[in-house]
């Protein structure tokens, strides 16, 4: 409904109405959005899914036993899918329609996750309410159209070095949203405890419970006397995908720490399911291994050959300790690809090289093979080396090159490097044995919002088989202004 249509006292009907959901968020809920509305988007939907009915009953129930002095701190670790953006937009419109020059923040754990998901459902569903036209959306802020900067919520990273960002947050009415809170420093945490010294104080925390450490993590552990907390298993709830959740299940087990967090709501086991730690590869990028410590080792080349569009090919030139070379290309065809991977070949002369055989990436060994050129392929889904620890043999390189990380490796300075290798996730259950380790499916990764693992693919293929120290070799020693591409 355009503002210009509304009468007055329509209008006075509508504040009035709407001032009464003060204590109420499902009330309100229920009441400004068009459920089962012929001819509108929620012309199929009956309302929120039981366990959002249940929390904002709890948060009402709060607020009614002591309207003028509550305080709610709120957790829930569930699995994906299950309408934590919605509940997150529902929330932030109820406070900022009931709470006159409310404040509040939302942050999630990475800029990515909090402007594409979490603030743009809030736009979504603020086009929906029957009293949005009191408010504006931007891609920072949300606020009334009368009173701009005292009544609004903001969006805002939740990076260390913006910490200060959450030490102002105190108002007559407050309110905290944190989207995917596993991930969120617990700096961050320790600010946001200091908006909930004022009374009228609403922090809210959301997300799948990746970490088995953290500030999200005691929410449910030592803290557990200061938060309500709850676990929603995607299974029970009314939008999720149950043919694909039924597939995890399969893929990697219903007591593997992926469907653990990805599905049930669990903390994993084993503690971080990030597969190699961000510090780890911060110190890699950081060190230095000097061309004295590595120029007697052997080269091996490695290339990942991209097979979608977004994807790209990587090639990887290591040398011992150190990363020497890597190059990127995107719709490149095999036959380019081959081109590439060749002139590499001839200006480092490797002692071996490593190209990825699974799908297009045969063909490009063809090519090669044709030219006269030695080349081995990687099956990264193959059988590995040491069958009772692994799952395959993807599992397997990626576990070489993260103790080669570990132990003194030596890469650039490269974000999309630094992003794909610590963006894996892992468990360690599968359907037949319980112990072996096995990586997240690259087709996970992108329903998580993040790129294939191009980069790190390519690094951990210099790790197909060991290749014996020669020498002999000749070494290559690359220009000192070398810069990844």
């Amino acid at each position: 409904m355009a503002a210009q249509s509304i009468s007055p006292q329509f209008e006075e009907e509508l504040a009035e109405a709407i001032a009464g959901f003060y204590d109420d968020p499902l009330g309100f809920v229920l009441f400004v959005f068009p459920w089962g509305e012929k001819g509108t988007e929620l012309e199929k939907h009956d309302g929120p899914d039981k366990w959002q009915v249940e929390m904002l009953e709890a948060i009402r129930d709060d607020i009614q036993a002591d309207p003028d002095n509550y305080t709610i701190r709120d957790a829930t670790a569930s699995g994906h899918g299950i309408g934590k953006s919605a509940v997150t937009s529902w929330l932030i419109l109820w406070a900022m329609s009931t709470r006159p020059n409310m404040s509040g923040v939302v942050t999630a754990n990475t800029t990515n996750q909090l402007n594409t998901k979490t603030w743009r459902e809030l736009a979504i569903w603020w086009k929906r309410a029957i009293n949005g036209h009191w408010f504006k959306w931007t891609a920072t802020r949300f606020f009334h159209v009368e009173h701009p900067e005292t009544w609004f919520t903001a969006a805002i990273p939740n990076t260390e070095q913006n910490s200060e960002a959450f030490a102002g947050l105190h108002s007559e009415h407050n309110l905290i949203i944190y989207d995917e809170a596993s991930a969120i420093p617990d700096k961050i945490w320790e600010v946001s405890e200091g908006a909930m010294t004022d009374p009228r104080a609403i922090w809210m925390c959301f997300g799948n419970p990746t970490r088995n450490t953290g500030r999200f993590r005691e929410c449910f552990a030592t803290d557990a006397h200061r938060w309500r907390t709850r676990k929603v298993d995607s299974r029970t709830c009314k939008m999720t995908n149950k043919k694909e959740l039924s597939e995890w299940v399969d893929t990697y087990g219903e007591d593997s720490d992926f469907v653990r967090v990805r599905i049930r709501g669990e903390f994993p086991r084993a503690g971080s399911m990030q597969f190699i730690p961000s510090d780890v590869v911060d110190m890699a990028i950081a060190r230095e291994v000097q061309f004295e410590a590595h120029y007697h080792m052997p080269i091996v080349i490695a290339c990942d050959v991209a097979r979608y569009g977004d994807d790209k090919t990587v090639i990887m030139a290591r040398q011992g300790r150190k990363l020497i070379g890597m190059w990127k290309y995107r719709e490149l065809n095999t036959m380019e690809v081959a081109r590439e991977v060749a002139v590499k070949i001839r200006e480092i002369r490797p002692a071996v090289t490593f190209v990825d055989e699974v799908g297009v990436g045969a063909g490009v060994i063809d090519r090669l093979r044709q030219l006269g050129y030695t080349i081995i392929g990687v099956n990264a889904g193959s059988k590995p080396d040491d069958e009772e620890t692994y799952y395959n043999k993807r599992a397997e390189m990626w576990d070489r090159a993260r103790k080669w990380l570990r132990e003194g490796g030596d890469i650039p300075n490269d974000n999309e490097l630094r992003a794909s290798l610590i963006g894996v996730e892992y468990g360690y259950s599968d359907n037949r044995t319980g112990e072996r380790l096995r990586l997240e499916r690259k087709a996970d990764m992108k329903k998580r919002g993040l790129d294939s693992p191009d980069e790190g693919d390519a690094l951990a293929y210099t790790f197909y088989h060991e290749v014996a120290p020669n020498f002999d070799a000749n070494s290559f020693e690359p220009d000192e202004s070398f810069e990844p591409e």
